[in-house]
């Protein structure tokens, strides 16, 4: 157990797995899912290295919109350096959050006027 465990065969992987492992290589006795398991805990490296999960399981609350483009994101990313090649230092990004639909335009300058015109054009039209 210990040589598939840690040494050659494997990085340190869970009970189920090293289980799984050590019959590939073509062991087998009736407790060895039981007896990988309580090796596993036992093992200082696993226990000291292993990952911690310090926040309880909860549910995943999804972001849903009704119909196709009722609700959209709009971001501003910038100041960007370096500026692209055309002086850019401006990215304004819109996202449709029922179909995931993107828009992007990027701007030297980024004032009210241009952000009007980016959603009568890229949005509304």
């Amino acid at each position: 157990m210990r040589e598939v465990h840690a040494r050659v065969c494997g990085p340190h992987m869970g009970g189920y797995m090293l289980a799984r492992k050590i019959i590939r290589t073509g062991y087998f006795w009736l407790t060895m899912e039981a007896d990988c398991c309580q090796f596993v805990q036992r093992c200082p490296e696993c226990q000291m290295h292993g990952d911690l999960i310090h926040v309880p399981p909860s549910e995943l609350h999804v972001l849903t919109s009704p119909w196709p483009f009722s609700v959209w994101g709009i971001n501003v990313i910038g100041k960007i350096s370096p500026k692209s090649s055309s002086g850019h230092e401006y990215i304004l990004v819109a996202v449709d959050y029922f179909t995931k639909w993107v828009e992007v335009a990027s701007y030297a300058r980024l004032i009210v006027a241009r952000v009007a015109k980016f959603i009568r054009l890229h949005i509304i039209y």
